[in-house]
C-alpha cells in the first residue's frame, strides 16, 4: 500500500491526515518502527491510532500513560491472590517450596498488561502507548527495552520474545521533554489543529448530514475561537461535539438564536475562566464574522 492509498483510506474511515501524517504512518508501518505523534490535547493524535486499528481489522491495545507508571501495570504483574491461595491450598497437602514455587511462577498466574500482550498478539496489534509524556523517565527506560528488541525479561519464566511486531504509536501532549533515546528509536509527526479546508473535510466525513453552509459557519467559527486567548483550546472532537449539539438543536443558522447559542459554548469552553472570558457579546461577534 502507498502512501497515497494509505491517506485515502484513513478519509475513507472518516480520518482527514495531512501529507506529512499519512507518509509518517506510511513509514513506520513499511519498516516496522514505532510512530511518535506530538501535539496539542484534541488534534487527533489517539484518533489516528483508532482509525488505522480499524482499517487494519487489528486490535487496538492502548496503554495510558500517567505519573507514577511502573514496570508492574505496564508490562506485567503476578496473580498474588490466587498465589497466595495456591500456596495454602498446597501447603496443606505437604507440597515441596521449590515445587510450589515453579508452581505459582507459571504462565497461568501471569498477569498480561498492554506491553506484554500487545507482542504476544498471533496477528499484529496497533499499539497505543497515550500521552507518554506524563509518565517519567524511568518508565522510558522499561519501553525502550520494549520497543529495541520486542521481548520482555521475566526473571521465573525467562525472556518472551514477540510473536508478531505490533504498529506502536506513541502519543505526546508536550508536558515535559522526552528522552533523546526514546526519539531516535521513533519515527515522527507533529499533528497541529487543522487548517480551515481540512477540518471541513473532517467535518463533513464525520457529519456528513449537516447543511453545508452551516458546516462552514461552525469551522469558522470554532477556528476563529481557537484565536483568543483560552485557558483550554478546544480541539477536532470539541468541533464535533459542538456540531453535533448545534444540530440537534434545529439550528439552521449560527445567528438564529444567540441565548441558544451562548448555551452550546459548554461543548466548547471547558474552564470556567474561558466561559467567563467568551461573553455572549464575543459569541454573536465570531458567528456574525463566520456568517
Amino acid at each position: 500500500m502507498t502512501w497515497t492509498e494509505l491517506k485515502a483510506d484513513l478519509a475513507d474511515a472518516g480520518y482527514v491526515a495531512s501529507d506529512e501524517l499519512a507518509m509518517a504512518l506510511h513509514l513506520a508501518i513499511a519498516h516496522q518502527r514505532p510512530l511518535l505523534l506530538e501535539g496539542a490535547a484534541g488534534v487527533g493524535k489517539t484518533q489516528i491510532a483508532k482509525t488505522i486499528a480499524e482499517i487494519r481489522k487489528t486490535r487496538l491495545i492502548r496503554l495510558q500513560c500517567y505519573e507514577g507508571l511502573d514496570a508492574t501495570s505496564a508490562i506485567y504483574e503476578w496473580n498474588y491472590q490466587r498465589q497466595l491461595l495456591t500456596i495454602r491450598a498446597t501447603s496443606e497437602q505437604g507440597m515441596a517450596l521449590g515445587d510450589i514455587d515453579e508452581q505459582i511462577f507459571s504462565e497461568k498466574f501471569l498477569l498480561e498488561r498492554p506491553l506484554l500482550e500487545a507482542i504476544r498478539q498471533e496477528q499484529s496489534p496497533v499499539l497505543l502507548i497515550d500521552e507518554v509524556d506524563r509518565a517519567d523517565e524511568e518508565f522510558e527506560a522499561y519501553l525502550l527495552e520494549v520497543l529495541s528488541d520486542y521481548q520482555i525479561s521475566i526473571p521465573e519464566l525467562g525472556t518472551i520474545n514477540a510473536v508478531s511486531l505490533p504498529l506502536v504509536i506513541l502519543t505526546s501532549n508536550g508536558t515535559r521533554d522526552l528522552s533523546d533515546a526514546l526519539r531516535r528509536r521513533c519515527f515522527y509527526s507533529f499533528v497541529d489543529y487543522p487548517d480551515r479546508k481540512t477540518e471541513l473535510a473532517i467535518l463533513q466525513k464525520r457529519c456528513p448530514n449537516i447543511d453545508s453552509h452551516l458546516a462552514g459557519q461552525i469551522v469558522s467559527f470554532v477556528q476563529d475561537l481557537r484565536r483568543e486567548d483560552l485557558e483550554k483550546t478546544p480541539g477536532v472532537a470539541e468541533m464535533l461535539d459542538w456540531a453535533a449539539a448545534i444540530g440537534g438543536l434545529g439550528i439552521n443558522d449560527l445567528t438564529d438564536d444567540p441565548v441558544a447559542l451562548q448555551a452550546t459554548m459548554v461543548c466548547l469552553l471547558k474552564t470556567e475562566a474561558d466561559r467567563a472570558a467568551i461573553t455572549s457579546e464575543v459569541t454573536q461577534r465570531m458567528a456574525g464574522k463566520a456568517a
